[in-house]
């Protein structure tokens, strides 16, 4: 078997990204510019870089992509909430309870997910209610609006700053599960929750229900859940939130991101036998070579020549 691969980086597209650099070096310290390909490059302590192209219209946030968002460790959420909330020019995001209108900026500031979700559905919330169950108001997730529109998670309490996850959709999450690890050796994550009937092997029809805290009003749909790891950055999932298939991620503000192999003609000709869609031939890739596949949600993913 190939060495399993690493997390390498979270490709970005960005009308500015000298401006974006500093706008995360300033949010997150432990981070640092740098560059890497060619590319304007953001660091993070645990070897993994977020790169930025530059393009000359606002990059797509929208129709959906594979990729919702992409998320940080933080020491201390809390006190991160208190210093991005004083800040000039930092964007919080609220979280909606499905308490009519109700809002928070923390995960732990409304009532605990239930059933093993980090959420809870309406009816949950009025059985939380009725039980006076209480928040945690402890540690949690937490959103703000980064440049170029991404979205931007920070959670706590952990040990060490550092980039932490690619927050994603699938159309099938435990289908999507099997690929990564047939194709890529991937570790599969624990899964939240419990899933419905799983029909035709891997797929699962999608909960009736939404639940929140969530970015939007409506609420998320959290079962079924899924996703892998590849070292200590994960890729959770859900499925897709609309009835409208998943796009293209690339020409989007998350273009792609890329895992860094050893022994990449091994991979190259393991991934050719098993059929996998090449969006690309290799390529030269600053003192390096890439090739591009795509995922099976559309989501393309760079393979980097680690040598």
């Amino acid at each position: 078997m190939l060495e399993t691969p690493r997390f390498h980086h979270l490709h970005l597209n960005s009308l500015d990204p000298d401006a974006a650099i500093g706008f995360y070096v300033a949010q997150f310290s432990t981070t640092s510019r740098t560059t890497w390909g060619g590319l304007p490059a953001l660091a993070s302590p645990n070897d993994v870089l977020v790169l930025f192209a530059s393009v000359s219209e606002p990059p797509a946030v929208a129709p959906d992509t594979a990729i919702w968002h992409f998320g940080w460790h933080v020491t201390d959420v809390r006190g991160c909430l208190a210093d991005f909330g004083a800040r000039d020019g930092v964007e919080l995001l609220p979280l909606y309870t499905g308490d009519g209108a109700g809002a928070v900026y923390i995960s732990s500031d409304t009532w605990p997910g239930a059933g093993g979700l980090l959420g809870r559905t309406r009816a949950e919330i009025e059985d939380a209610k009725a039980s006076g169950l209480q928040p945690t108001r402890g540690g949690g997730f937490a959103y703000l609006q980064g440049p170029d529109r991404v979205i931007v998670e920070y959670a706590g309490n952990y040990p060490a700053q550092r980039f932490n996850h690619v927050h994603m959709w699938q159309e099938d999450p435990l289908c999507a599960e099997r690929w990564y690890v047939e194709h890529l050796q991937a570790e599969v994550l624990p899964r939240r929750g419990t899933a419905s009937s799983v029909v035709d092997d891997c797929r699962v029809p999608r909960g009736a229900e939404r639940s929140f805290p969530a970015l939007e009003t409506e609420g998320t749909y959290r079962i079924p859940s899924g996703g892998v790891a590849f070292g200590d950055v994960w890729l959770p999932w859900y499925m897709r939130q609309s009835e409208a298939p998943l796009e293209d991620t690339r020409g989007h503000v998350y273009d792609h991101f890329a895992l860094g192999v050893r022994d990449f003609d091994a991979w190259v000709a393991k991934l050719q036998a098993e059929e996998v869609t090449f969006l690309s031939e290799a390529y030269a890739l600053g003192e390096t070579r890439a090739i591009m596949i795509s995922g099976p949600s559309l989501e393309a993913i760079e393979l980097v020549d680690l040598g």
